[in-house]
């Protein structure tokens, strides 16, 4: 019988990523809406691509580098959800799950830099 696959932060950053791809295409067509679909586009794909670099690291000070700039970039994207969903520029049970998502994902990385940082050797 197969091991049940472990939980992976890849897939679930894949998902976050197409699940703000899903919430992009719900804005509405205006001046506004598509600065931040942009914005919004950019800053949530971005960390799926940034955990790719990171499993690449040449060391481990660059690792968290690149976990660090993943971080930064979850930050702007829960900052673009919370304008979508205050303002509200649209209704949608998407932007609350994506935010509720990008807030997990950010305590998750927030832990793995402190994890990282532990373990540095001296």
């Amino acid at each position: 019988m197969a091991e049940p696959r472990k939980f992976d932060l890849e897939d679930r950053l894949v998902k976050f990523a197409i699940l703000i791809l899903e919430v992009c295409e719900l804005l509405p067509a205006t001046r506004s809406a598509g600065n931040l679909e942009h914005q919004l586009s950019r800053s949530g794909t971005s960390p799926a691509l940034m955990y790719g670099e990171a499993q690449a690291a040449e060391s481990r000070n660059d690792f968290i580098h690149k976990i660090r700039i993943l971080l930064k970039e979850l930050r702007e994207t829960r900052i673009i959800l919370r304008i979508v969903s205050e303002k509200p520029v649209i209704h949608n049970e998407k932007v609350r799950t994506a935010l509720q998502e990008c807030n997990e994902l950010i305590g998750i990385f927030t832990k793995s830099i402190e994890t990282a940082n532990k373990n540095k050797v001296h």
